[in-house]
């Protein structure tokens, strides 16, 4: 376990076990690649910790079948940690065509309304929200109630959620922000996404 010492001890009145156990949310957002990456990358660590998690991919087409969905699945169902939930809450969605708008935002209040639920149940220990930021940017859901519900959430659940444009009252709210930068990019040479690289 690493022992680094925090800068800064709230006045909050928690032990230090009490505080190291607290429920986070975490964002990672910005223009660079690697922002979905890193909250599967979380949901192995909490499979391993034999925690239920629970996948809402938000926007991305339900046909898109991203490496990390089977190998969770695989992972989820072999009994040796965590299940795995993937639950896809778009009907399909490019960077270049968005005539499927309306569609969906139904489909993104729907996941928002069982991600909900899920919360208020305690269903998962860890929650990987992935591109939800877009829906709130984009008014599909409004920040405000995502903000108090996730404030206000029951239990020890963790939540991530990954996209560009986090808005600014999530990252307020949020216990670690992480903005992805670009340096460098294939697809700026003109080379397109790849097997193993993008899915």
């Amino acid at each position: 376990m690493p022992k680094g010492q925090p800068s800064v001890v709230p006045d909050d009145g928690l032990t230090t076990r009490q505080r190291r156990n607290r429920p986070l949310v975490i964002v990672h957002t910005g223009i660079g690649k690697g922002k979905s990456t890193a909250a599967f990358g979380l949901a192995l660590r909490a499979w391993n910790q034999g925690w239920p998690v629970g996948v809402f991919q938000f926007v991305k087409s339900a046909k898109w079948k991203v490496g990390e969905e089977h190998a969770l699945r695989v992972l989820g169902a072999s009994g040796e940690g965590g299940t795995v939930d993937w639950h896809k809450m778009g009907e399909g969605w490019s960077w270049v065509q968005r005539d499927a708008q309306m569609d969906n935002e139904e489909k993104a209040r729907e996941g928002w309304e069982q991600v909900k639920r899920d919360l208020a149940a305690e269903t998962y220990r860890l929650y990987v929200l992935d591109e939800f930021a877009y829906p709130m940017h984009w008014g599909w859901v409004d920040t405000d109630e995502v903000v108090e519900v996730l404030r206000t959430r029951p239990g020890t659940q963790h939540v991530v959620i990954t996209g560009r444009n986090a808005p600014e009252k999530l990252v307020d709210l949020a216990d670690l922000v992480t903005d992805m930068s670009k340096v460098k990019h294939p697809m700026d040479a003109g080379q397109k996404g790849q097997r193993g690289i993008e899915w």
